[in-house]
């Protein structure tokens, strides 16, 4: 049966604003999650899903890639292996809701435009293919065979292949992924941007230039080790709920925990953890042992003190901070390192930090001391113009300490979408390395490109150039996920084709090229059954664990193909029936995938094999496995020199990150509670510490324009509400997608070219008056 979606928006100035909490999950966590899966799914639906939820015999969680525990580790996994958040992405994909002729029959293209993007994903599962044709009002349906045609013909028709770009989203799986990418090599370009651009690229460029692996080098089991973690720009009560079972247990065999953040996060003060009587009628685990409020972007100039201090340290007792051994056997550059940072400026570095010296001191003795030390950080080191040189001064902490490959030590970038680390792994790149590209030449015979395609950036300002024409997306929400929302929403309405592979409206359907087609595809939770009988998938979380992915669900619609059946027979269409590849037999049977795979990835020999062991397998790590370096250039850890930097904010101006709500996971809205901040109701709101609502002569409540200076001009995200709210000074935080707006697109990091959405210059706009 059908259930309805709400009819319209919600008015968002019925805005409620409570005090925020002081600890994340306990028993709200689990009732919200009963509810949302009760009102999506059913009751009966909700308990068949969430039991299978990150279970061997199950399905991959769809949200973010927290890994599971491994019996090899000697741990188990719960009867209940997911968190609140995760429940909310399994309602959203198994919702009984849908989508289908009669309501694009109902909405034309501009009435959908003008819904949110809340509105937008509540409508349900989309049950068939649609066209939107040039100069039509109303999307219509189209078969499988006339869209593949359709796109296929678009293809062909491009004066060259670098006119089309590929986008690709972290839900694809391990063997979506392969195949995308090698139809996309295969037809002649390397345009595969993807959401890592956006999120951790950074990461990915900081650590291959110091470890020689844009991976992270530890398990969850060394977690469990940590004698500190150092949590920085990171809000694991939200993004990584699952997370906090690892620093509860972490906490239990006495690690401390310090969280470096500009906003109080209370997933990092307290958890009540849902699964034990301490969580539920206790007052939970504190988590935090030194909370340091940081000002956004001055982490660079946090842990360059901390550098200094260690190495003053160890000057006045040698033998006792630094890993001497280590550094003089596994690393380059340490003598470059410590001549920089023998002087530092703790005026600017006050400036910067906003901490006071005693705690950055504080900070440093509990690195100093701590025999086996994890950095953990996310988007909130990433996502800054010197976010590279930032995540390489963390590398520098791990290694002046010898924490890289011993047990309960090491660098962990948490990745945010569930396979979004799998799909670099599997090709997903735009600048592939060589002996990739080789082994696909000699695999299958054919000859693919070599120069490097474009970006996420790169592809934006290609189509707003007129130098690309088909934009072809594999999941995600590619209007609201980037930057600088107009010019990018201009830039796809300039080609002459847009098509999205999907399974819930969003709002890139609603910002066609000259024609645009949505393709629906199975969701993680349903059944796959191809011409070779039940599929799997497979997925790597965030630490390099491979595993598997199996759906159980009757499809939302007997139209549904899965991502692999839709490249595969896209393939067939664009290239014909004598290409070298055999799309037809991948498509039918995805072990033949995984054997190629296998011959083609490193790490990935015995593939079927190994990936149907009861956790999967490891990828090959040499940082964590050996302590090994060698896939750096001179075969060595490197130390990195990196000037001091920092933003510079004129007066009167702050300095905003855009942020998730608790009720959100990347650009999907769950609903509109972000209880942990004590918002409810309302996204246009714009978070302030009272010291500076003071400075600027606003008062809480009142409405604003938000408009963001740059080079370029000013960008203007309007009618947003202020709320007074305990944030560093200086700083001020705002939801996207609903801030992306004010994102410029050529404000991105150097070396990684991701936007620069944690630190944007903004000028709040009183409006004459407040509801």
């Amino acid at each position: 049966m059908t259930r309805e979606a709400p009819a319209n928006d919600v008015d968002e100035t019925q805005l409620e604003v409570g005090k925020p909490k002081g600890w994340a999950a306990g028993i709200p966590g689990v009732a919200v999650s009963l509810k949302r899966g009760v009102e999506q799914m059913g009751a009966a639906r909700t308990v068949k899903t969430l039991r299978l939820l990150n279970q061997r015999d199950g399905f991959d969680c769809p949200g973010c890639a927290w890994p599971e525990p491994r019996e090899v580790d000697g741990e188990h996994r719960k009867l209940a292996e997911f968190c609140e958040n995760g429940a909310k992405a399994v309602a959203e994909e198994a919702t009984k809701r849908r989508v289908g002729r009669e309501f694009f029959a109902e909405h034309s293209i501009q009435d959908l435009a003008e819904k949110t993007d809340f509105w937008l994903g509540q409508q349900g599962r989309i049950t068939e293919p649609f066209v939107l044709r040039e100069g039509a009002s109303h999307y219509e349906p189209i078969s499988w065979d006339d869209a593949f045609t359709l796109v296929a013909d678009e293809l062909r028709a491009l004066q060259d292949p670098n006119e089309a770009i590929f986008y690709t989203s972290g839900r694809t799986s391990n063997e979506a992924a392969f195949l995308y990418q090698l139809l996309v090599r295969s037809y002649g370009t390397n345009n595969l941007p993807d959401c890592s651009n956006m999120c951790h690229e950074s990461s990915g460029a900081a650590l291959a230039a110091t470890t020689g692996i844009g991976k992270g080098s530890v398990t969850l089991a060394d977690i469990h080790k940590a004698d500190l973690i150092v949590v920085v720009g990171q809000n694991p009560g939200t993004n990584h709920p699952r997370m906090l079972s690892a620093l509860e247990e972490a906490k239990g065999n006495g690690a401390k925990i310090m969280a470096v953040n500009p906003l109080p996060e209370a997933g990092l003060m307290r958890f009540k953890n849902p699964q034990n009587v301490r969580g539920v009628i206790g007052k939970g685990t504190p988590l935090a042992d030194e909370f340091a409020q940081i000002r956004l972007g001055g982490d660079l100039a946090l842990f360059q003190a901390i550098g200094h201090l260690l190495l003053k340290w160890e000057q006045e007792t040698p033998g006792t901070i630094v890993d001497r051994a280590f550094v003089e056997s596994s690393t380059e550059g340490f003598e470059d390192y410590a001549e920089h940072l023998r002087e530092i400026d703790w005026t600017e570095v006050g400036t910067a930090t906003g901490l006071p010296r005693a705690q950055i001191e504080r900070l440093a003795r509990m690195i100093a001391t701590s025999r086996r030390t994890i950095y953990c950080w996310a988007m909130g080191l990433t996502q800054h113009k010197h976010a590279v040189q930032t995540i390489s001064e963390v590398a520098n902490l791990a290694l002046v300490r010898g924490m890289i490959g011993e047990p309960g030590a090491g660098l962990c970038p948490v990745r945010g979408h569930s396979n979004v680390q799998g799909d670099r792994t599997m090709g997903i790149w735009e600048k592939m390395p060589e002996s990739f590209m080789d082994s696909l030449d000699e695999e299958f015979g054919i000859e693919v490109p070599r120069e490097h395609g474009y970006d996420t950036v790169a592809a934006i300002r290609a189509m707003r150039d007129g130098k690309g024409k088909v934009f072809f997306a594999v999941g995600g929400n590619f209007a609201s996920a980037t930057p600088d929302t107009e010019l990018t929403e201009k830039a796809l309405k300039s080609c002459s084709l847009t098509a999205h592979v999907s399974t819930k409206l969003n709002r890139s359907h609603v910002v066609p090229g000259e024609t645009a087609l949505i393709l629906p595809t199975l969701g993680r939770t349903e059944r796959d059954t191809q011409a070779g009988g039940e599929q799997f998938v497979t997925v790597e979380d965030s630490m390099s664990q491979v595993h598997t992915s199996r759906g159980r669900l009757t499809p939302a619609s007997e139209h549904l193909l899965s991502e692999v059946a839709i490249i595969c027979h896209l393939a067939e269409a664009l290239f014909g029936p004598g290409h070298a590849v055999p799309w037809r037999d991948f498509h039918a049977d995805y072990d033949l995938v995984r054997d190629r795979i296998a011959r083609v990835v490193p790490g990935c020999h015995d593939y079927n094999a190994r990936v149907r062991e009861p956790d999967g397998f490891v990828l090959p790590n040499a940082p964590r496995d050996s302590r090994q370096f060698n896939g750096t250039a001179n075969g060595k850890a490197n130390f990195t020199v990196s000037e001091l930097e920092y933003p510079k904010v004129p007066e009167g101006r702050l300095l905003l990150q855009t942020i998730r709500s608790h009720d959100q996971y990347n650009t999907t809205i769950y609903g509109l509670s972000d209880r942990y901040r004590g918002i409810e109701d309302a996204r246009r709101v714009v978070l302030v510490s009272p010291d500076d609502l003071v400075s600027l002569g606003l008062a809480d409540g009142a409405m604003v324009d938000l408009v963001s200076e740059w080079r370029d001009g000013d960008r203007r995200a309007p009618g947003f509400r202020v709320v007074s709210y305990p944030t560093a000074r200086g700083c001020a935080a705002a939801y996207f997608p609903e801030a992306n707006a004010l994102v410029p697109l050529d404000s991105v990091a150097d070396k990684s070219n991701t936007p620069v959405s944690k630190a944007i210059v903004v000028r709040l706009e009183p409006l004459h008056s407040t509801p």
